[in-house]
């Protein structure tokens, strides 16, 4: 515990500026400090309050003492909306990408969000991390599921978008110059063969 906890208890002021929490969160971490909490609990809260303050990742870790990566993990917390799960993810190092979390990932990118209970149609990356780590309590960022997207071949793109671009695709290979066609016009009639433009559509 640094000097600055010992001495000067963080004073949290309900902040109409806030960056991050809303006022249920806030109001609730402002009250989980009152309680019997670990060293360990109680500098989570006061970093997502801090950082709800405005205060930037140096000046958390120099006023509680604590290490970058903590400090960058639990204001990513309280940036994405779940500073109110604080207790959900065990103390400790967070949780690293394992193959429960890629199943997981392939599954949901392959339904509907609705499924889910959320109002939207189609997955975002942004969305996605949101889910999963309120699911499996792995945090990771967004540039990372877009990256373990494009290693698995999925992509949050709907799929009717690459079907057009198929078909546009394809009818542009099947066009067929009239240069192509040649014919001997010194043949007799019944030497020049006639031409199926049924199937001649069909290339």
């Amino acid at each position: 515990m640094s000097q600055y906890q010992l001495n000067t208890p963080i004073k949290v002021v309900d902040n109409p500026t806030s960056k991050f929490l809303t006022t249920f969160q806030r109001r609730l971490l402002e009250k989980s400090l009152q309680g019997n909490l670990s060293d360990s609990y109680r500098q989570r809260i006061e970093i997502m309050l801090l950082a709800d303050q405005g205060k930037s990742q140096t000046t958390i870790c120099q006023i509680l003492g604590c290490s970058p990566a903590t400090a960058r993990h639990w204001t990513h917390i309280a940036r994405t909306g779940m500073a109110h799960q604080w207790q959900d993810c065990p103390i400790g190092r967070p949780k690293a990408v394992n193959e429960k979390y890629l199943e997981r990932l392939r599954k949901i990118i392959t339904e509907s969000p609705r499924d889910y209970g959320y109002s939207f149609r189609r997955w975002t990356a942004n969305w996605l991390m949101k889910h999963l780590a309120k699911e499996l309590g792995i945090e990771v960022s967004e540039r990372h599921i877009k990256r373990l997207l494009k290693q698995m071949g999925l992509s949050t793109l709907p799929k009717n978008k690459t079907h057009q671009k198929i078909i546009s695709t394809n009818e542009q290979n099947t066009k067929i110059s009239i240069d192509d066609i040649t014919l001997d016009l010194t043949s007799t009639p019944n030497q020049i063969m006639s031409i199926d433009l049924t199937k001649l559509n069909n290339y």
